[in-house]
């Protein structure tokens, strides 16, 4: 449809160009001779007129030498191979800026009748028969005392009126052809420039509808087109990232949930059918109960994930001490770090530390980022709780010594369901949603987090807060 339009708007554009040329040839040559002859005799008529008021020819038109009169006429052509005449009033060339006319030897004009012309100052013809070719003329009345005493008659070769004519047209047509081609050279700046760049994009918006997010427009201008081209191509890949992640969350959440659902179904129908003898249930339902707490804690991570994607949490922010709140955080794990022997050292910046955020999402920032530090810290081990003060930010840092990220997956920790290897077959009770809850709660606040970690060293994450002003 794009191609057929195309091509019926390139032929218009000829046909309008052939009909503007026979246009321009044929009018404006009608329109440039009427201009023309209408000047032309104008001054022509003004000049006769300018002649035949001059009171030498008025006084001298009866006299037999007119040698001035003739070298005045001879000036007073405003146009070269003009003919002046001076005419009796009986109808007679008297004197001629061609021939060596004289009163005494006049010319007769054979039915010359100046009444004829009317209202008229011009005429083309042979002027009564007297040129073979055909003239523009007109006359002006000489009077004196209130009597016409001849006239003045001033001749123009039209021929020279349709040469001069010509050349005007021929550079209008010159004017033209020259607009013609610079509309032409911006049809094809447009077909290069818009067209082609616009075939393209549609080409992709048709692939991405197709389902081909992989494709990427081929267009690169620094115009509006490249820029709406890249934007396509960006938000194709996006649509494609968020594809593949969506497809590995079904994954994820299959194999988390599939994994004590399993357990749990089999020891229940286990214990139905006897396999499992009254004896030894107890035992297996505390299994089920721990499998059913996974479940849980997996459900709750993803309604507070979802929560924090379509922003159904307000944040509540309002001053409080965060020193205080750390304090409470790491109280909530005296009991599993003493049966491991493990240290929380608290370094706090004063004795009071105000930040400006949302304290429940803060605390649980610290609880996950507390949690993980615990699970991956070996017994008889310091993990340190750390806040300072730095240009009205509060930085909290939470350290541990224990096995560490490594450096492949530090971009990957952040994922939802992301589980280093190792932590999958140590940790049964992860969900792998812990550190993306924590990235979201602090993105929804504008806040950063950074995470440094160094195999069998152990692992730091900091994360900012703002000041209570």
């Amino acid at each position: 449809m794009k191609k057929k339009l195309t091509t019926v708007f390139f032929t218009t554009y000829i046909l309008l160009g052939v009909l503007g040329f026979l246009l321009v040839t044929y009018v404006g040559s009608h329109l440039l001779e009427n201009r023309l002859e209408k000047s032309i005799s104008a001054d022509m008529y003004q000049t006769a007129h300018r002649i035949a008021e001059n009171n030498l020819v008025s006084h001298n038109i009866t006299s037999s030498n007119m040698e001035e009169i003739r070298n005045n006429l001879s000036l007073a052509a405003n146009y070269p191979d003009t003919i002046i005449w001076i005419i009796n009033s009986n109808g007679q060339i008297i004197l001629s800026t061609r021939k060596d006319i004289s009163p005494d030897n006049p010319i007769n004009l054979e039915g010359f009748n100046p009444a004829s012309w009317d209202s008229n100052y011009y005429q083309i013809g042979d002027f009564y028969g007297y040129f073979p070719e055909t003239h523009l003329s007109t006359i002006a009345p000489i009077t004196e005392n209130m009597t016409t005493r001849g006239y003045v008659a001033i001749h123009y070769l039209m021929s020279d009126l349709y040469q001069n004519r010509s050349t005007l047209l021929w550079i209008i047509q010159i004017l033209y052809i020259l607009t013609y081609l610079g509309v032409a050279l911006l049809f094809f700046l447009y077909i290069r420039c818009i067209r082609r760049p616009f075939q393209e994009i549609t080409k992709g918006a048709s692939e991405f509808a197709n389902g081909n997010l992989s494709y990427q427009i081929p267009v690169d201008s620094e115009n509006e087109l490249g820029y709406l081209a890249k934007n396509l191509n960006y938000m194709a890949d996006k649509l494609n990232r968020n594809g593949e992640y969506q497809r590995q969350f079904i994954s994820n959440i299959s194999h988390d949930f599939r994994s004590p659902l399993t357990s749990i179904k089999g020891y229940v129908e286990a214990m139905i059918d006897g396999t499992i003898p009254v004896e030894m249930q107890e035992k297996y339902l505390k299994i089920i109960s721990y499998e059913a707490e996974r479940l849980e804690k997996l459900t709750r991570g993803l309604l507070t994930l979802n929560e924090l994607d379509i922003q159904k949490r307000m944040l509540h922010i309002q001053p409080f001490d965060i020193n205080s709140v750390i304090k409470a955080t790491a109280a909530s794990f005296e009991g599993s770090c003493t049966s491991r022997n493990i240290l929380l050292e608290l370094i706090l910046s004063g004795k009071e530390l105000m930040a400006q955020a949302d304290m429940e999402q803060i605390q649980q920032v610290l609880y996950n980022l507390l949690s993980n530090a615990i699970k991956f810290s070996p017994d008889n081990s310091t993990i340190t709780l750390e806040t300072t003060e730095k240009n009205g930010k509060i930085f909290i840092s939470v350290k541990d010594h224990g096995i560490g990220i490594p450096k492949a997956s530090l971009q990957k920790i952040w994922e939802r369901f992301y589980k280093i290897d190792r932590s999958r077959g140590k940790d049964q009770k992860g969900t792998g949603l812990g550190l993306a809850i924590v990235k979201e709660i602090l993105h929804a606040h504008g806040q950063h987090i950074n995470v440094i970690s160094t195999e069998g060293v152990g692992t730091e994450f900091i994360f900012t807060l703002e000041k209570a002003k």
